[in-house]
């Protein structure tokens, strides 16, 4: 002994583990995730209260004056609300993620011998059950006020899948603010700088011929309202209709997966 700590390098090392085990330490990750939903009910506002809220407001609000009466109306507001709820819903990922690094949770996973990359990755995974849990009752509330898919249950499953899917692929990007932004508050104001543009600019509401020529212009580009028009084509046709807008969608979420996920994996590796 000449008075100095010795460590053992197993110790030290990085703790490696297979891809089995690192979807294990995710999944494992994702379910504490849901369990911090039970414990904190409130976190599911967003995507059970507001789907309500937006359904019945917007309907009643804008139906008489956009199609004539609400029945008419509930076929084009149903998927712009859908689809504004979920992808809105996918910018709690950034912000959930940023207020773990700042209470030190993350310092706790740094400690524990799971795959560094586990804590992300079950904070998207458990994101995927308020999608879906979105997805549902927008669509349930607008059966319960007359709205009546000619696309059936298929229609209406592919529907939700699409807009999931879409979803998660968003929130990597607001994964990747909640990595590198300073406060959970940042993280939200600059999401909402993001999402409202897109998700108001767009035919979620109202037709987009009825714009002005610069806003018709940025609606019929905005990637949104190609996802809102893959909805009502899978919702409202009683044929299944597989069309452009779909392709076009599952294009963009394989382009935003592409691009941030490696963006933000790598600055999460930094920090973790």
């Amino acid at each position: 002994m000449n008075g100095t700590l010795e460590l053992n390098p197993s110790l030290v090392q990085p703790y490696k583990q297979t891809l089995g085990q690192i979807v294990d330490n995710s999944m494992t990750l994702a379910y504490r995730g849901l369990i911090k939903v039970r414990r904190n009910p409130e976190q599911l506002f967003d995507v059970t209260l507001q789907p309500i809220i937006f359904t019945l407001m917007f309907t009643y609000l804008f139906g008489g004056a956009i199609a004539g009466n609400i029945r008419n109306y509930l076929p084009i507001v149903i998927p712009g609300i859908l689809v504004q709820t979920v992808i809105g819903a996918s910018m709690v990922t950034g912000v959930q993620l940023r207020e773990d690094m700042e209470k030190g949770v993350f310092n706790r996973f740094k400690s524990l011998p799971i795959a560094r990359i586990s804590p992300l990755l079950g904070a998207l995974l458990a994101d995927t059950i308020r999608y879906a849990i979105a997805t549902s009752l927008t669509f349930f509330v607008g059966y319960i006020i007359g709205y009546r898919p000619f696309g059936g249950i298929v229609g209406i499953t592919l529907a939700g899948a699409l807009v999931i899917v879409v979803a998660w692929a968003i929130s990597w990007i607001f994964a990747f603010f909640g990595v590198i932004a300073r406060t959970s508050a940042s993280v939200q104001g600059i999401s909402m700088l993001v999402l409202f543009p897109l998700t108001f600019l767009s035919n979620a509401f109202v037709p987009t011929r009825t714009l002005p020529k610069a806003l018709r212009l940025f609606a019929d580009v905005n990637p949104i309202s190609h996802l809102i028009s893959a909805v009502r084509q899978l919702t409202n046709h009683a044929n299944l209709v597989v069309g452009q807008d779909l392709w076009l969608s599952l294009l963009g979420a394989a382009l935003i997966v592409a691009v941030f996920a490696p963006l933000t994996i790598a600055a999460y590796m930094r920090k973790a």
